[in-house]
This record gives C-alpha cells, structure tokens and sequence, in this order.
C-alpha cells in the first residue's frame, strides 16, 4: 500500500498576477492563508488553474518555492512538473523537489504524444529525476492522450510513482484504474462533479478547482464521505454542481480567476491566450456566486 499525498480536498490554487502579467506573490500568500483556514487539505500549485504553461521555468520555480514557504509544511504541496519534453520535465522535476514540494503532479505529455509505452518510459525517467512521490495527471481533452488502466497498472508497480489525478469523465475507465491497480496507486478526481463517484471507487480525493472559491464545501463534501455519511456528501456534491458549472463554462482557469475578482481577491486577468470571460459568462458567474452565498453583501 502507497500512503496517499493526501487525503480530501485539494485546491488547484489559481496564480494571481498584477497587470504587467507578473506574479503578485502578496497576493498568492493571502490565498495561500485563507486556503489553509478554510481546511483545504492540500496546495497544488502551477497546475492547469495556475497557468503553468504561460510561465517560464524560472517563473514556476519562484512560485513552488513561495508556496513551499508559505505553507512551511501544515499541508503537503504538490507541484506541477510536467512537459511534454522529457528532458525537460526531468529538469523540472528535478528542480521542483529541490525547492521542498510534497510530491509532483506530472501531466501526460501533449501535442507530440506518443505511445502506451513512451509514457511508462517518459513517467519513469521524471519521476526518477524528482525523486519524490508523483501524481500521474491524466486530462486527454487538453493533452489528446490517455493513459490506459493497464498503463497505469504498469507505472503502479513504480514505488515514487504514487497516485493519478483522473480528469478522463470516464467512471468506467476509473473503476478499472482501481480494479487494476488497488492500494498501489492512490486515485484523485480531476473533476469537481465527480467527487462522490471516484471516492466510491476508493479514490483518495479531489484535486479542485471549486475550492478556490469554496474551500469549506469541497473539504466537507470529502470529508462526509470519509466520514461514512454518504447521504450528506452527496448533497454536499449536488450543490457543488452550479458552482462547478459556472467556473466551467469557460476554459479554465478564465471563470475562476474572474470569480476570485468577484470575491474581493486581486487574481489579475489570465496570461494570453486566455482572456476574460463574455458578459453572458460573467453574469453566470457572479449568478452562482450569490446563490452559494459567497458574495458578501
């Protein structure tokens, strides 16, 4: 059995920037704080939602770091370190876990591809450079690859490579994950409405975006389940859904970050070639906002 990074709900934590596009560390450390206030069990930091792939290394590098030192260790941090060049990725892994990360979250390696067995070989070879444990990030409807539950059986039997953020949609393919690989990989959802559904495969949590905004929700909703009260989960992840709704109704991280603007944070605007949402979107936005009562009066 692999011990899980972590338990619950984890915040695929936004990067908030000034308006030359540079990052407002202030800022990022306020969000950090209030995050861990509001019992989000874990920081992901330079994922999808923080815009890693508009950064520069050196830029990734500085923000790992100032999260590593922000949390000083109340609740792991998870880094992203993937690329689709495996060189690279190995440096990134390498220099990611030298700034202190928990663990490295590792997407598949996009545009170029490649085959079932490149990706045992590309995973491998990074999570051997890291050297820390690694979440496997398997999203096919940004990256066009998905790793078969027999491929992550065989990158299960590595002892750094410790769990996988599924954001597939496919419960079929997850239950296969879990049929296949049992203990040896820890199974996270990649998606905010299927907390409730992964968790009953004996997945470990949540890796979330709807806890930028609703940390207490998604923590709780986690927790219920854990907790055997499954009837409250459930409720707890049906009223997640127009708040998850609203936050995807545009690529993300373009809804979130305009709902942290909402809510009083100063998260900036997306790097191109992310741009603010419509009006329509806006107002959906803000909609689902006042309805969950995050929009203080």
């Amino acid at each position: 059995m692999k011990k899980p990074v972590f338990t619950g709900a984890g915040v695929a934590i936004i990067t908030p920037m000034y308006e030359d596009g540079s990052i407002n560390f202030d800022e990022l450390g306020r969000i950090i704080e209030d995050q861990i206030a509001r019992h989000t069990d874990a920081i992901i930091i330079c994922g999808t939602t923080g815009e890693c792939s508009t950064m520069t290394d050196e830029e990734q590098l500085a923000a790992i770091k100032f999260a590593v030192d922000t949390v000083n260790h109340r609740v792991p941090v998870i880094a992203g370190a993937g690329s689709n060049d495996t060189d690279h990725g190995c440096a990134l892994a390498a220099k990611s876990a030298a700034c202190g990360a928990d663990a490295l979250l590792m997407v598949t390696p996009y545009y170029n591809k490649t085959s079932q067995a490149g990706l045992v070989a590309h995973f491998t070879a990074m999570a051997e450079a890291g050297g820390i444990p690694v979440i496997l990030y398997n999203v096919p409807s940004r990256t066009g690859l998905n790793i078969a539950p027999e491929t992550a059986l065989e990158l299960s039997k590595h002892p750094l490579i410790n769990g996988i953020k599924e954001a597939s949609g496919n419960i079929s393919q997850v239950a296969k994950v879990a049929a296949l690989c049992g203990d040896a990989l820890n199974i996270y959802s990649g998606n905010d409405d299927q907390v409730v559904p992964l968790l009953a495969l004996g997945g470990k949590g949540v890796v979330s975006v709807v806890s930028n905004v609703a940390p207490e929700l998604v923590h709780n909703c986690c927790q219920a389940f854990f907790d055997g009260d499954t009837a409250k989960a459930c409720a707890l992840q049906l009223e997640m859904l127009p708040l998850e709704e609203a936050l995807f109704c545009e690529v993300n991280p373009i809804p979130v970050k305009y709902a942290m603007n909402v809510l009083g944070w100063n998260a900036g605007e997306c790097r191109l070639p992310l741009v603010e949402p419509s009006d329509a979107h806006k107002a959906k936005i803000e909609q689902a906002l006042q309805a969950a009562g995050l929009i203080k009066e």
